[in-house]
């Protein structure tokens, strides 16, 4: 744009803008013409100020009569003031405040028992006699002279503060650009009293502050409180925009990412590098299956179940049970066995090096594996270890499983109430798992593990079922060839399975359960057999978790069999354990406190 075309532009603006404060002064009514008394309209929110034009919302009754008489008058203006009450329709000439906006009338509605205009403010006025009580209200009324200060420079620089916070407050709030629009359209930039009201009027003060500031006539002492009150809207409305722009990042980054993985998944799936989740389940189930020897029975549901997960949608609940269902069925080792070691004279070797005594229970252990030589297989068979604490009965467990080169796992039955924690829940509940015998055939990757069952004397009963009673069908050689667990639905072979229970006594194991089962007790330990057991099992263990050597702390057998007929005078070996571990912690402490050169020691009679 050329110079002289600038200078064009300007001066047609300053014509158009003397043009609109011409009209608008011609359509201001002027003092002198104002009534000295209007009809009242209550407000409950909020003080409505001189600078404002807004519609306003109220009910029929009992204002209709009163908007009646506003519309009969010459100049068709009323007043509003605030009310103390929270609800307008209630109050009385006592609830109202004093001082008001004079307001012009626009556009009055009745719809559905409400009243609706638009209302545009005038100027200040202050009650100074009620002329009715009761609706429509009439008031006497005086209009203050609204003073000025005499330092205008101070009042520039309060209306300068005052423009600029409006400024910074306009990019946080579209409704502010609005409502600034208007001002500007309506009012000149030189008018200190309707910017200061108009500034009031933004903010969301509570309405006893904004009253406060609708009563101060001084337009200094006005404009220093609206300063304040819209520093605080401004504190308010950054604090908002960083919440939001923080939101809004957060959520950008979000969807920004989930796009990007769903255009990398297409990619992928065109270019056959991936698959989506659905095919890449059933090609993990599919390889899972080529590995295992599956019976038709049970193949027939899984490929069931393989077709509903080709249907379903990926994203609905009977998906995910669906594709739990089949990551539990196909981890289960159908048809995958260990083979089984016979050779007796490493059973008797390996025996030997687990457990001191216990001669006969190793021969009845020999015994039973030679007839598995013979056979073939060790199938159909349950041992019961019976003995009093401590006397090392899983740990015979444990020995067997090594002997015979199975996998090993155990899992205590003391205490359980609940018959699924056998058999497991049925599909249709909510966190539904298959049963402890299924989970350990997970677990160990094998149809023919070595299952112990420990403490099987001490299962309970309730209302949820018989758990011991259930345990038939997990036990008996003649059911568990085909046994149900009610998650599977399926059935699976236990045959093969070596169950090896224990309990310290007999008489709270059910009959048709104990029928079952070979016992082999297990007796208390003489003092022999617990100072040789101690030599080579206890001591040694208790030296490795204090991180010492034999050749560090050492103990007397006189010592030792002190001990054991002095503290340890229980059958089996548990508490002699503890309290050789007492012993090597009372020698750890003197080992700390004295110098590595003496960091020996042999522990006697007199010492114990």
């Amino acid at each position: 744009m050329h110079e002289h075309d600038n200078d064009d532009w300007i001066e047609a603006e300053e014509i158009i803008r003397d043009e609109n404060d011409n009209i608008s002064s011609s359509l201001t009514i002027s003092n002198q013409t104002l009534p000295q008394t209007l009809y009242i309209l209550p407000l409950s929110e909020r003080p409505f100020f001189p600078a404002q034009t807004l519609p306003i919302l109220m009910a029929e009754s009992p204002w209709l009569d009163t908007l009646k008489k506003i519309g009969e008058t010459q100049s068709q203006v009323g007043g509003v003031l605030l009310v103390r009450r929270e609800e307008e329709e209630d109050a009385t000439t006592e609830d109202f405040y004093q001082t008001g906006s004079v307001i012009r009338l626009h556009h009055p509605i009745r719809s559905d028992g409400k009243l609706q205009f638009i209302a545009e403010g005038v100027r200040r006025f202050r009650v100074v006699k009620w002329l009715s009580d009761t609706p429509p209200y009439l008031a006497q009324v005086e209009y203050p002279h609204e003073s000025e200060s005499r330092n205008t420079e101070q009042t520039k620089a309060y209306a300068m503060a005052i423009i600029n916070t409006l400024k910074e407050l306009v990019p946080l709030n579209p409704l502010y650009s609005e409502e600034l629009k208007y001002f500007l359209d309506r009012y000149g930039p030189n008018e200190p009293s309707p910017l200061t009201d108009f500034a009031a009027a933004l903010t969301t003060a509570e309405k006893e502050e904004l009253q406060d500031i609708l009563e101060i006539t001084n337009i200094h002492r006005r404009m220093q409180k609206v300063l304040i009150l819209i520093k605080k809207e401004l504190d308010v409305a950054k604090l908002q925009a960083q919440i939001r722009q923080s939101v809004e990042k957060r959520i950008s980054e979000h969807q920004r990412k989930f796009f990007l993985r769903e255009q990398l998944k297409v990619i992928q799936h065109e270019l056959g590098i991936a698959k989506d989740d659905r095919e890449a389940d059933i090609d993990k189930f599919t390889q899972r299956l080529d590995k295992l020897l599956v019976p038709d029975e049970a193949m027939e549901t899984i490929e069931e179940e393989m077709e509903k997960l080709g249907i379903l949608d990926a994203g609905s609940p009977e998906y995910a049970v669906t594709r739990n269902y089949l990551d539990w069925i196909t981890l289960l080792p159908w048809g995958r066995y260990s083979e089984d070691k016979f050779d007796l004279k490493q059973a008797r070797i390996i025996l030997d090096q687990d457990h001191d005594c216990l001669k006969d229970v190793k021969e009845r252990i020999i015994e039973f594996l030679a007839v598995g030589s013979l056979k073939g297989e060790i199938a159909g068979s349950i041992i019961l270890l019976v003995g009093p604490p401590g006397v090392g009965k899983t740990s015979v467990g444990k020995s067997i499983a090594r002997a015979l080169g199975r996998k090993f796992y155990r899992f205590s039955v003391g205490g359980m109430r609940d018959e699924a924690e056998i058999k497991g829940h049925r599909r249709t509940y909510i966190g539904a798992m298959p049963g402890k015998v299924v989970q350990a055939l997970k677990t160990v990757g094998s149809a023919n593990p070595v299952l112990m069952l420990d403490e099987i004397d001490k299962m309970g009963s309730s209302f949820r079922g018989d758990p011991a009673s259930a345990m038939l069908e997990v036990l008996d050689p003649e059911q568990n060839v085909d046994f149900l667990d009610h998650y599977l639905d399926v059935r699976f072979d236990l045959s093969k399975v070596l169950f090896i229970c224990t309990a310290n006594t007999l008489d709270t194991i059910p009959g048709p359960l104990l029928d079952r089962m070979e016992i082999i007790r297990l007796a208390g330990y003489i003092t022999d057999e617990k100072v040789d057991i101690a030599k080579h099992h206890l001591w040694p263990r208790q030296l490795d978790k204090a991180n010492l050597k034999k050749s560090q702390l050492k103990i007397t057998d006189s010592a030792l069999r002190h001990v054991i007929e002095g503290y340890a005078r229980e059958a089996g070996v548990r508490n002699l354990e503890k309290q050789l571990g007492r012993m090597v912690r009372k020698a750890a402490v003197e080992f700390v406190n004295k110098p590595r050169s003496k960091k020996q020691k042999n522990i006697t009679l007199k010492d114990v």
